[in-house]
């Protein structure tokens, strides 16, 4: 059996995908989950409640943690930890391995232009603080033996159906689409990392079928193609047949949008990421198993025709 918690989310919809290349038992755990190939077991669970946790862990081999919360600040410092703490204590339980989908929140923003796997750690956002310090569980309660971990680590995401979880399709494709200008952050001018949500799942999938996987934080595949905020639109706009129109917010019209768009009012303190080069290497993990990332021109395709 191999479990995927916050199933209902990107990231789990695509790694449902992908398991049954590596087995025949897969369980789909959230609030209110649904079948995604049509034959997993699904399990309504709220991660926040120990006893569900357990239960919804139980019979597993592999559990990968996929959850996305809501995005907002204080909702992270009141969940995450909980739920982690509850995950590693089912695992422990059930002698199963933990798979943590993570982001880069928890990097120094100076290492941007190159973000390896051993980058410093001390983050600057709230939000970075909150990925330290359950990373830090995580990885303490593999050294004190409770449960065997790994870390599947992706940059932001773009890809078929990735909705309101990406700048690329929620801020630049989607007004494209509807003859607007697609919208950027910070500087339109710096490279930026962006990694395919298919890539993820599929790598994802790899790290929790692989005996050399655990005990290692792994940057998941992502193309190493040097493309700007104002290369993507135009990329976008090509694939799209729409003019290459782009309209930049700063810090000030961020605050200004946040009236409006509630999740806008979490952003600034994110902003260093499209203000400077965002480079996310991923040649560890492309070296081990030997996978290449999608490119940006293929992968645009794909979300293009999904979109439309």
């Amino acid at each position: 059996m191999q479990t995927i918690l916050g199933a209902g989310g990107i990231i789990g919809r695509e790694l449902a995908q992908v398991l049954p290349q590596y087995t025949n038992s897969i369980r789909l755990v959230a609030r209110n989950p649904k079948a995604v190939v049509g034959n997993e077991e699904l399990v309504s669970a709220d991660l926040l409640n120990r006893e569900a946790t357990i239960k919804a862990v139980e019979g597993s081999e592999v559990v990968y943690l996929c959850v996305g919360l809501e995005y907002n600040i204080k909702v992270w410092q009141a969940s995450w930890p909980r739920i982690m703490d509850n995950i590693i204590v089912a695992c422990a339980e059930h002698k199963a391995k933990l798979v943590f989908f993570d982001n880069i929140y928890m990097y120094h923003p100076l290492v941007t232009p190159n973000i390896t796997e051993a980058a410093s750690k001390d983050p600057q956002s709230e939000k970075g603080k909150v990925r330290a310090a359950i990373l830090a569980k995580l990885w303490r309660a593999h050294e004190d033996g409770k449960i065997q971990a790994t870390v599947a680590r992706a940059a932001d995401f773009y890809g078929p159906n990735a909705g309101a979880v990406s700048v690329l399709n929620e801020g630049a494709l989607k007004p494209l689409l509807a003859g607007k200008p697609a919208n950027w952050f910070g500087s339109k001018k710096v490279p930026h990392s962006f990694t395919y949500t298919k890539d993820a799942a599929k790598a994802t999938a790899i790290l929790g079928n692989s005996d050399k996987a655990w005990g290692e934080e792994w940057h998941l595949p992502t193309s190493k193609e040097e493309l700007t905020g104002e290369d993507f639109v135009q990329q976008l706009a090509a694939l799209t047949g729409k003019k290459a129109k782009i309209q930049v917010a700063n810090a000030f019209l961020l605050r200004i949008m946040g009236l409006f768009i509630p999740v806008m009012r979490e952003f600034p303190e994110m902003l260093y990421q499209y203000k400077q080069p965002y480079r996310f290497n991923s040649d560890k993990f492309e070296k081990a198993f030997g996978m290449k990332p999608t490119t940006y021109r293929e992968g645009l395709l794909a979300t293009v025709q999904a979109e439309e």
